[in-house]
């Protein structure tokens, strides 16, 4: 058979059962994260049905999903509110860096990774799901709650923070020395307080140039730029989905909103195709080795992003139940973990397995936390709090009756 003709046939496979996947995903009320890594683990090598004549062109995909996942994030926000997160939000940023990318870090250490894989398999457990925690709120009918904003914020100080980050992976996974990557740093810096600041000031001019009336064009227009930054960035070893999320930033008003209704299809299916491309990579033999590994860290960090958003709501006054919602609801790990593990997999190919299990565990765990951490955690204060009352009642000694004389009383008489 021609050889297109079976990169059609499997595509067409792909891509319509990626469709099916996620409309059952769907209907049971489930992220399709975990769905599509593992369609992937089943068509990749060692899987049911290896693919052959798609790899090439998935790979692609893959890595333009990653840019739009990152470009759609920075569409929604402006510049003004990442600065006011950075102002308010940055000591609950720190807590949620030390409690979370800690337990990665030492895993990393303790498998004998380098630093590479051990800054890597940090930032899987670091990053919260924005797109799990979104549709989560959402489907508890809690955007509305006091603690909302608190997560929001939370998951901004992420973002935000991912512009330093992943210029700092991209040049320990090139090599780059202490000195070449904290010039890299500095560049990354620069660059994105050089577009918070354009965006700040000129963010209605740039939004104008790029502006068009015909959607067709200010797809191209768009698309286009993001590739080109992105590009430009990966040369300068500042990362490609930095210069993604830089564009997004810049946007603003009617242009950010008509170019995320635009590019929001296009990001949903090629972020799929990255999800597969990433199982694609795994050999499901290497999974069940990983899976106690996966199990401790998942069990771990589900308590550090309780904590988290524990201390987060706390600074802003949230009564004890709305804590314990923000914490829950903070647990989803998914589409960032998983690109950091897929930047990460080239130098260090044993984070591959590990992240697969730990996304897969987390994705379906994340939702199952946010609507149960708060009522789970009340009802066991309140069935301590009976336990103690009783064994309070047992231990206090009887009251004296009040027909019964006490001892001065006997002796009076």
């Amino acid at each position: 058979m021609h050889d297109s003709t079976v990169l059609l046939i499997e595509l067409g496979a792909v891509i319509l059962g990626l469709g099916l996947v996620g409309r059952f995903a769907g209907r049971i009320g489930m992220s399709p994260i975990p769905l599509y890594l593992l369609g992937g683990l089943a068509f990749g090598h060692g899987g049911l049905f290896p693919l052959s004549a798609t790899e090439g062109f998935i790979e692609v995909g893959a890595e333009i999903g990653v840019l739009l996942l990152l470009l759609l994030l920075g569409l929604e926000y402006t510049a003004a509110e990442l600065v006011t997160s950075l102002r308010t939000q940055y000591p609950s940023g720190i807590v949620d860096f030390a409690l979370n990318a800690t337990p990665g870090a030492l895993a990393g250490l303790l498998l004998g990774w380098g630093p590479a894989g051990v800054l890597a398999l940090a930032g899987v457990t670091w990053i919260s799901s924005s797109g799990v925690i979104a549709k989560v709120l959402t489907d508890l009918g809690r955007l509305g709650n006091r603690e909302t904003p608190v997560v929001l914020g939370v998951l901004v100080m992420e973002d935000l923070s991912m512009a330093v980050y992943l210029p700092l992976l991209t040049a320990l996974l090139a090599g780059v020395g202490l000195a070449g990557g904290s010039v890299t740093l500095l560049i990354a810096l620069g660059t994105v307080g050089t577009v918070l600041y354009l965006a700040l000031r000129h963010g209605r001019l740039i939004s104008r140039a790029v502006s068009s009336k015909t959607p067709e064009m200010l797809l191209l227009v768009v698309l286009g730029l993001t590739l080109l930054v992105a590009g430009v960035a990966q040369k300068l070893q500042v990362s490609a989905a930095v210069g993604a999320f830089l564009v997004g930033i810049a946007l603003s008003g009617e242009t950010a909103e008509n170019a995320r209704a635009l590019l929001t299809p296009l990001r949903d299916l090629f972020a799929a195709v990255f999800f597969v491309f990433f199982g694609l990579s795994t050999r499901p033999g290497e999974i069940p080795p990983v899976l106690l590994p996966a199990l401790l860290l998942a069990a771990v960090t589900v308590v550090t992003k309780i904590l988290t958003g524990w201390y987060a709501a706390r600074r802003a006054g949230v009564s004890r139940r709305g804590r314990l919602r923000a914490g829950g609801a903070l647990v989803a790990r998914g589409e960032f973990s998983v690109v950091i593990a897929g930047l990460a997999v080239s130098a260090e190919p044993r984070i591959g397995p590990l992240a697969t299990a730990y996304v897969l565990l987390m994705v379906i765990i994340g939702p199952l936390a946010a609507r149960w951490t708060e009522p789970a955690v009340s009802g066991l204060r309140r069935r301590l709090g009976r336990e103690q009352a009783r064994t309070g009642d047992r231990a206090a000694p009887p009251a004296p009756s009040p027909e019964t004389p006490t001892g001065t009383e006997s002796l009076k008489s």
